[in-house]
């Protein structure tokens, strides 16, 4: 029997691990990714919980390993830079499960390509622009390649989509802001204390300097509910928005913000969940940040490298019936999603509180939970 061909857009993090498993169990993939080549960097992600069997399955944790940052601890700083409280990261608490890793999202999108790639079609440089689908399969038309015809469509590209507006509709009906956006940029050189996350936060306010692996990464988090909707390519309303939502504020604070107003690199977004009542249109389904986005606690990753094993597997399980595979994995999936998109304004409250009393009750019980008073 000739393999089934299924497209998978999107070569991040979950998109090359579906591809994968889908060969694994003799399915043709191909993935497509329109930039030109995988990101060299990006924002530490973690991979712990349900997707640590399937990278040990895969046979990379050891490459994990090789690739993560240096961080064990976080320290909370007051605006002077003295220490509030330091806190072993989760990987390294007393006690803790030492497979679990933090990874730069580009070393760990790397890592998973290089295990597919032997098996999986990649077109880089790419996209789908228009998706009809039958009761047999679906007819992509790419932006560059010649029109070919696949079985099923996987859409793991991320928050914003194209799949997901393709075939289910646009955006604004599924992507809830949580009120929360982020700025990221590389700051070019090693952190001071490269061990540790150096964290300052205001009521609504938190900047960070994460060492990550060479070159240290600041990131800007921080409350603009009156923020509903901006224009993701306009850089330099990004850097404004950033710049005057953190005038004002001690520690290092000033000098970053001097770097925002002068990097290209600098990432910025809305902190959301997406709701779908569904995460399959007929042949057409999606994966990751783009069916069900968690995006605030670096869950996103660990979530699509365990959501990527189990859709290959229920697709396997059920090789003529799509329907019946697609329900299962995302009957299987939820269980897993659900949880983290309810935890989330928890993890907003701790992360970023919103109120004077809030941080300092935040600050309060670091404290008591804190490894040295340095």
């Amino acid at each position: 029997m000739t393999p089934r061909s299924v497209l998978v857009s999107g070569a991040g993090v979950a998109g090359p691990a579906l591809a994968y498993w889908l060969a694994r169990h003799g399915f043709r993939p191909t993935v497509v990714e329109k930039a030109a080549n995988l990101r060299s960097s990006g924002n530490p992600v973690d991979v712990r919980g349900d997707a640590l069997p399937v990278v040990e399955a895969m046979g990379v944790l050891p490459q994990l390993h090789a690739a993560a940052t240096s961080a064990t601890a976080m320290r909370l700083l007051d605006a002077s830079g003295r220490s509030i409280a330091r806190l072993p990261l989760p990987g390294h608490r007393a006690g803790a499960e030492r497979r679990e890793v933090e990874v730069p999202r580009g070393d760990l999108a790397d890592v998973l390509h290089r295990a597919a790639r032997s098996e999986a079609e990649f077109l880089f440089g790419d996209s789908i622009a228009a998706l009809r689908q039958d009761g047999h399969g679906v007819d992509v038309t790419f932006e560059r390649a010649a029109p070919r015809r696949f079985d099923l469509v996987v859409g793991a590209d991320g928050l914003h989509s194209h799949v997901r507006r393709l075939a289910f509709g646009p955006e604004r009906e599924f992507v809830r802001s949580t009120g929360i956006l982020v700025a990221t940029l590389p700051l070019g050189e090693p952190a001071d204390h490269p061990h540790e996350v150096h964290i300052h936060n205001a009521p609504g306010r938190l900047v960070s300097v994460h060492p990550s692996r060479g070159s240290a990464l600041a990131a800007f988090i921080f409350r603009r509910p009156d923020i509903t909707a901006f224009d993701h390519h306009d850089t330099g309303l990004h850097r404004r928005i950033v710049t005057e939502s953190h005038a004002g504020l001690g520690w290092r604070v000033p000098a970053l913000l001097d770097q925002v107003a002068h990097t290209e690199e600098l990432y910025f977004d809305s902190v959301s969940t997406v709701d779908l009542p569904s995460w399959s249109r007929g042949r057409i389904t999606l994966l990751g940040d783009a069916a069900s986005c968690v995006s605030l606690l670096g869950d996103g990753s660990s979530l699509a490298l365990a959501g990527a094993r189990t859709l290959a597997a229920a697709l396997a399980e059920h090789p003529a019936d799509p329907a019946a595979a697609l329900a299962r994995y995302e009957a299987a999936h939820r269980v897993r999603v659900t949880p983290k998109q309810r935890g989330i304004k928890r993890a907003a409250a701790l992360l970023v509180p919103a109120t004077r009393i809030g941080l300092g009750t935040r600050n309060l019980a670091a404290r008591l939970r804190s490894t040295d008073r340095s």
